[in-house]
C-alpha cells in the first residue's frame, strides 16, 4: 500500500508542477480518459492471472 500512496502523491507534485509551467498534461484531460486507461491495466492484469 506504501508504493501505492507515494505514487499518488509523485502523480500530485508531477500535476502541480505542469500546472504551473502551463503544460499539457501528459495524461487523459477527463474521467473517460482516465477509466480507459484503467481499464487497460485491468485487462492486463486480468489475462496474466488467468494464464
Amino acid at each position: 500500500m506504501g508504493i501505492v500512496l507515494i505514487s499518488f502523491l509523485t502523480g500530485i507534485v508531477l500535476g502541480i508542477v505542469f500546472s504551473l509551467l502551463k503544460l499539457p498534461i501528459p495524461a487523459p484531460p477527463n474521467l473517460a480518459g482516465v477509466v480507459g486507461i484503467v481499464g487497460v491495466f485491468t485487462g492486463f492484469v486480468l489475462v496474466n492471472s488467468l494464464f
